[in-house]
This record gives C-alpha cells, structure tokens and sequence, in this order.
C-alpha cells in the first residue's frame, strides 16, 4: 500500500516546518504515489493522480478566480494533496479562496510555517513509498508460492477460490463467459446478496485487458483459459481500487484453474475422447479414413440418414465448484447414454465450450421424428440439468454431416429463449434460428451497428437504459402499457425513455417497418453478444 497524506505529514522532515492543516481533513487517507515540488501555475496537466505538489506560492495569482482555478485544475488531476510553504509568497495565512476551493474538493492543503527544503520532503516520502513498493513485491512472491503449490496439487476450484479469499479477504466468483456462475466464495457474506442479478450486473462490467478493474462496479476481472482459449472470468468484489497483489491474487488464481480445466479434459472416457475427435474432424477437415474409424466405434455414415445434435445446458450455475467442462462432460455421457437406450447409433462428444455435440446415424428405413422424439424424451431424464435438444437438417453423405452439425448447435442457442420442447429444429426458432445462421455474416452485424449505434453510445456515455426500454417495447408488440409493466417504470417514465430513444435514432416508433428494423437489429444486437465480442464501433460509432 502507498503511504497516505497523513503518514506524509508525520515524517520528522515534515513536522520540522510546523504543518497545519486547513482544508480537506477528509481527504487525509488519499495514497501518495509520488511527490512533486512545482512552482507553475498550469502544472495540472503534467501530473498523473496521486502526487504530493510541493510549493512555495510563488507564482500563484492573488485573485479569487484564479486561486479557484488552480485547485480545481489540481483536483482534476487527482492529486493527494498540496503543501504551501507560507515564507515568500503569503504569510501567516493562505488566501480565503485557496481554502475554500480546497474544502469544497476535499482536497488536503497544508500549511508550512517555516522554510522547508523541499527535496529533502520528497527523499523522506520516496523512502516510504519504495518501502511499500518492496512490501508489495514479497507479498507478491508469496502468491506465486502459494497458486503455483495448488496448481502443483492438482487442487479444484473449490480450493483456489478457497485461498483467493483467505489472501485477499473479498468475496470472488467463477464465472463462464455466459455470466453463469460456476463457483463462488463470499467471504462470510450472504450468497443471496453476492449473487443476486448476477448476469444482468456481469454483463454490465468489461475490461479491455485480460485483467482490469470496473471502478463504479467495484469488481476486479480477469479471464480464465490457456492456450489462447478463454472460457471463463474471475471476479474479485473489490470496493476500492485494487492494490498490485490483488491483481496478482487474481492472474495466479486465474492460471491455476485454467490448468485445473485442462488436467480434468485428461479425465474424459477414451470413449468420449474418441468420438470427439471424429466430431471436431467432421466439423473442420472431413477425411475419408473418418469413416472407416467411425465403423469402427460402432457408428456408420454410409447410406445412412446423418443427423446433427446439439444438447445444452439452460444454465451452468450451480452451487457446486464446478467447471463448465465437467457439466459438459457429465451432460455427454448421459446423451451417450439416453442414445443407447434409444437404440441409436451416435457420435457423442464435447467439440466447444458451449455444448454436447452429436451425429445420430439412423437406417434409411427409419422415420426421423419418432427416433428424435424417443432419443430427446431419454436425454431429458439422463440429464442432470434442464437441457435444450436442437436437431439440424437430415443429410445423407458424411460429407454434409458438417452442415447438419452446425445447424443443430445454432438452433440450440437461438432455443435458449424459446418455450420448453422436447426437441427443437431450424423452424421452430423462426427469425432469431435465421440470425443465429448469419451470426457471422459481417452485413449483418453491420446493419444492427447501423440501427442501435448511436442508442449504444448513448447508454454508454450516460448510464441510460434506453436499450432495454426498445427492448421491452419490441418483445411487447408495441403494447406500451404492457412494455411499461416489464420494465416496472411507471407508464409516464416509459413513454418519456421511448421519446429519448426515438430522438437519439431519429426514427418514430409508431412506424411498423423502423420497429420491424429495430427489433431484428436488437435480435442480432443479443446473437452477436453471445458469438463474438462486441465491435467497439458498436458502443463508440465513429
């Protein structure tokens, strides 16, 4: 930790040229990061935040206007605090307007009632922060000591979330990319409370590094994954800006559940890693010795009807520590599983992070939709978990197996919204099943840019909500009163955020094609949140 301006004040150097507080005592706990003595008037724009200025007053102004400006020049730059020397400029006392505008900034000014020498303050006030500095650093070792013995161990996530919170005393979540929570440690708080709207607050907070801190959140983040492959994030709920072993807290408890995740991939059936592997070839480089292998496994692809399945979990949050690999993998055998007692020969396995695939292989005599009916029907009961079964078209050529695998997995995410079925194909998703096939069509992540732009940068730049308010109106049909009671404002606080958003788009929603427009803009808005990040043009249209 950096020393604060009351520790600054206290050193022996200090207190030798008699300092008196007059303004700003709330501002004593600021940390000093450096020390700055300046005899400028326009030096705010030299500083970084967190610096002691050192002045004698010397060529400061006498006016108010520009005693006034001066602190608030400094204040913006997020000083700690500012030292007057009161031998050659003033004397006795400072100004009325320098105190005031310090008071006002909370910003700690103090007085020297003797000559002072300056670059002996700022030696003494180095000293202390490089003892600080060095204190960080062994602090720092012990971490690294202490992940990389439970990365050693092989410890599960229960256990590095365990140590995250006896080293850092805050409460910690382990999350998937999703916002599903995985496993979590509160640190004696209420779960309820820690994990209350937690997908709607997670989507709110982004860092632009692998690890940053979301001042107004108070949350620490850093991603979880290795080889280039994230499938998660750890949140520290951290009130106050992070100290640098935080961050280390949180990089090293990041690394050791990623190697945790790998080390339990090792842990699959050979079974299960065998037919992941004829899956992930069919999906990226269809070989002809595919085939042949997979006869071998007992699954035919030759004049047989080839169809794609993706089965996912609704959600993945669970009050167990427990990764997203291991609720796929136990979500796989049990698919294997309700395939065997369907009586359908399948490739079952995990190909992403998202869900189980399959490739059901079925006679040519075989009629599709009882076989699917009776294979959905068993993969409910195996699962743990509310799933979602999505089928893709029937092909008859491994060759197009690719095609019917793909399909299935995007009729999965767009049947996460959609109401419960036994199992789900292309048309039952409709428009959102269309969009979720085009996600990776630059055109139309162009168009919704395009349509919600300017109402994204608006929420942005001022907190608004007014997305949500176009959303509630457009999934309402365009039943204000009903769009109202969703979003539990009052029907005069709804109508009046619908008139910003038709200002800001410059469109009127009582125009059936721009609400056909918006809505299918929103819809790709929320499919491409889920595929790839989101294009910064998006939030900051140029």
């Amino acid at each position: 930790m950096y020393p604060t301006v009351a520790d600054a004040l206290s050193l022996p150097v200090v207190r030798a040229g008699g300092p008196r507080l007059v303004a700003g005592a709330a501002g004593l706990d600021r940390r000093v990061r450096w020390v700055h003595a300046a005899e400028v008037v326009d030096i705010a724009a030299l500083l970084r935040g967190g610096e002691l200025v050192l002045t004698t007053g010397i060529v400061l102004p006498d006016d108010h206007a520009g005693l006034t400006r001066y602190v608030e020049e400094l204040a913006s730059a997020g000083i700690a605090g500012l030292v007057v020397e009161l031998v050659r400029h003033w004397r006795g006392a400072l100004p009325p307007a320098l105190v005031d505008a310090a008071e006002r900034h909370g910003l700690p000014l103090v007085t020297l009632a003797r000559e002072t020498r300056f670059v002996a303050v700022t030696e003494a006030v180095v000293g202390l922060i490089l003892d600080a500095q060095m204190a960080e650093l062994r602090a720092a070792e012990q971490v690294h000591e202490t992940f990389t013995a439970l990365t050693v161990a092989g410890a599960e996530p229960v256990e590095v979330l365990r140590e995250v919170t006896r080293a850092s005393n805050l409460p910690v979540v382990l999350e998937t990319l999703a916002h599903d929570v995985l496993a979590y440690d509160t640190a004696g708080l209420d779960p309820g409370d820690l994990l209350a709207d937690w997908a709607r607050r997670s989507r709110a907070v982004s860092v632009a590094d692998r690890t940053g801190y979301d001042e107004d959140a108070g949350w620490l983040v850093t991603v979880v994954g290795a080889r280039g492959h994230h499938w998660g994030r750890l949140v520290l709920l951290c009130p106050q800006e992070p100290v640098h072993r935080l961050r280390v807290i949180a990089e090293r408890a990041a690394s050791a559940l990623a190697v945790h995740r790998l080390v339990a991939r090792d842990r699959e059936s050979l079974e299960r890693h065998a037919h992941r592997t004829l899956l992930a070839d069919l999906l990226t480089d269809p070989r002809p010795e595919i085939t042949a292998h997979s006869v071998a496994l007992g699954v035919p692809l030759e004049r047989r009807q080839l169809i794609g399945l993706s089965v996912r979990p609704r959600t993945v949050a669970t009050t167990r520590s427990m990764a997203t690999h291991e609720v796929l993998r136990d979500l796989a055998e049990a698919t294997a599983l309700a395939a065997r007692r369907a009586r359908v020969a399948a490739l079952v396995g995990i190909v992403d992070d998202t869900s189980v695939r399959a490739l059901l292989s079925l006679t040519p005599q075989a009629d599709p939709d009882t076989v699917l009916t009776r294979l959905a029907t068993e993969t409910h009961q195996a699962a743990a978990l509310p799933v979602v079964v999505a089928v893709g078209s029937t092909v008859t050529a491994a060759a197009d197996a690719r095609r019917s695998l793909v399909e299935a997995a995007h009729v999965a995410q767009a049947a996460l919204r959609a109401p419960d079925a036994a199992y789900h194909r292309l048309d039952d998703v409709r428009l959102r099943g269309l969009l979720h096939l085009l996600a990776g069509d630059d055109r139309v992540a162009a168009f919704a840019e395009r349509e919600l732009g300017p109402l994204l940068a608006r929420d942005a730049a001022h907190g608004s909500r007014l997305l949500d308010a176009l959303r509630h109106y457009c999934e309402h049909g365009g039943n204000k009163s009903a769009a109202a009671t969703a979003a539990h404002l009052s029907r005069t606080a709804y109508y009046q955020q619908l008139a910003r958003v038709e200002q800001v788009l410059g469109v009127s929603l009582d125009d059936s094609e721009s609400v056909l427009s918006l809505h299918v803009a929103l819809l790709a808005f929320d499919i491409g949140q889920g595929h790839t990040p989101l294009s910064p043009d998006w939030v900051n249209p140029r």
